[in-house]
């Protein structure tokens, strides 16, 4: 049986090719019953497109697999903690379970800054859980902007 460091490994490859393109290396994958079901990687640059977060494309892509913008059951595999627009999307698609890698403790919004998920007033709740392969999905950021300020790529 897969466990959740599987599946945030198959995020960790998305990631991979988000920074092989220039772009931050964050990646997602939609998981239902064991299997991946959706995946993004970050394009916001390549794409012009300020919403094209690795969470958002994994969702869309999901959402066209299963045919419904709706996505209960699912989980969600991402190497970093989600902002806030894209916790936003995770709760308007029904996420059952948000699962990240590395905090974000500049716009972290499920937990390191803010936590929208802990708002009893929204209508649906997805449980959060974080930390599954922190430090390999924060080596890879770490990694990324090291070298774009002329450092050596350690990942």
């Amino acid at each position: 049986m897969l466990q959740d460091s599987d599946f945030m490994q198959a995020a960790l490859e998305q990631a991979r090719q988000a920074g092989s393109l220039g772009e931050v290396p964050v990646g997602a994958v939609v998981v239902l019953d064991g299997v991946v079901v959706g995946r993004g990687y970050n394009r916001p640059i390549g794409a012009n497109d300020p919403t094209a977060h690795a969470e958002v494309q994994a969702l869309r892509d999901a959402a066209r697999a299963l045919g419904n913008y709706r996505l209960p059951g699912c989980d969600l595999f991402v190497t970093l903690e989600p902002c806030a627009m894209c916790c936003g999307a995770i709760m308007h698609a029904r996420i059952r379970r948000l699962v990240f890698g590395a905090r974000d403790p500049k716009t972290g919004a499920a937990g390191s800054v803010i936590d929208l998920f802990s708002v009893s007033r929204l209508n649906h709740h997805t449980s959060v859980v974080g930390g599954v392969l922190a430090e390999d999905c924060g080596r890879l950021l770490s990694s990324f902007f090291s070298a774009r300020r002329g450092g050596s790529l350690l990942a």
